[in-house]
């Protein structure tokens, strides 16, 4: 928890009780479904609390803004961010059920209204949101290809509605690869948290 006070001192004391419960609820759940690496639970608030923070840090989401974690696997970055932003709704798909279980309970248990769970693979969705966030999913080109229909054009935060991305790699590159003319940001997380854990990581804007 001191991590994620660290970078963000003014939580609530509710959002930092939701925080300080994901480890052991995690730990609980990974020992019945695994949805996280045995060698990453112990460090998940490095791994993957703070990580998925990293988007907060870009962009504000206002309130009453929709946002879909598309195979958001057992609830990062969607889980996290619903704790930081409790005005805004969040939906988490997978295509694989155990993860929506783990996504739902663990949701459940820290008391979590703005954040649920579904089970449906993302070339089956319909749904629109403002934005579609994203966790070493796919690569660019799949994610706009898969999230044409699922974003609306309504725009009403700092940036205009799209996708946000956690990625590492060459992340230039594989932007230059998609084949529609996308318009990208891209933000070194490096510059965003100091752990070195973060050197070759990114958060990724793209407007389709």
């Amino acid at each position: 928890m001191e991590l994620i006070l660290k970078y963000f001192p003014d939580l609530t004391e509710r959002q930092k009780s939701q925080f300080a419960q994901l480890e052991n609820l995690y730990k609980e759940w990974n020992n019945k479904i695994n949805v996280i690496s045995r060698k990453d639970i112990d460090n998940i608030y490095l791994h993957h609390v703070l990580h998925s923070l990293a988007i907060a840090k870009v962009i504000q989401f206002k309130k009453g803004s929709k946002v879909l974690d598309l195979g958001c696997g057992g609830g990062f970055p969607g889980i996290p961010l619903a704790i930081m932003f409790p005005d805004v709704q969040f939906t988490l798909i997978d295509g694989t059920r155990k993860k929506i279980k783990v996504v739902n309970e663990v949701a459940e248990a820290i008391g979590l209204t703005n954040a649920k769970g579904v089970h449906v693979r993302a070339e089956e969705y319909t749904e629109k949101y403002d934005f579609v966030i994203t966790r070493a999913v796919a690569l660019v080109e799949k994610l706009v290809i898969w999230t044409d229909k699922l974003i609306h054009d309504d725009h009403k935060n700092s940036f205009p509605n799209g996708i946000i991305a956690l990625k590492g790699g060459n992340v230039v590159e594989e932007i230059g690869q998609t084949n529609n003319k996308v318009y990208s940001e891209v933000y070194p997380i490096k510059d965003i948290f100091d752990e070195k854990y973060y050197d070759e990581k990114f958060v990724i804007y793209i407007q389709h």
